[in-house]
């Protein structure tokens, strides 16, 4: 098992895909792995951490499928993600200094609205043959 860290997002979001598009091009690095949460390496890491079971937001997952296997959710896990970014991008982790309670209370604004914004994809979209290795899982468990 990889110990690259795994970025879990909403396969059918709209917002969320293109979010996964912009970590795919910033990350130069490619030390970014990804899954949409529908899929069944999702699954797995949920099974393990029952508190996502209820959670529609960005998972990031440090160490999957070892003893040390860690989670950040929400404004966290997004702040995580973005710690791979190439700079500028980097910077946007300033906005760890905001207190976790209102970058989630922000979070989950936005998220709230994301699919009228953004729309909802029929399906996850398969990922290009250049990135599709970091792709953990493109079955989708859908329905």
């Amino acid at each position: 098992m990889s110990d690259r860290p795994v970025v879990l997002y909403d396969g059918v979001c709209g917002f969320c895909n293109h979010a996964v598009q912009f970590l795919l091009r910033v990350d130069s690095r490619g030390e970014l792995r990804f899954a949409a949460l529908q899929s069944d390496y999702a699954r797995g890491i949920i099974d393990r951490h029952p508190e996502l079971e209820t959670i529609d937001s960005v998972v990031y997952v440090t160490d999957p499928g070892t003893s040390d296997e860690k989670i950040a959710v929400r404004s966290d896990g997004a702040l995580r993600a973005l710690a791979h970014a190439d700079r500028p991008w980097r910077w946007l982790r300033v906005a760890a200094v905001i207190p976790r309670p209102i970058r989630d209370k922000l979070y989950d604004g936005f998220a709230a609205i994301r699919y009228r914004v953004f729309g909802k994809l029929e399906s996850c979209p398969i990922p290009s043959p250049e990135v599709r290795s970091r792709f953990l899982d493109e079955s989708p468990r859908l329905g």
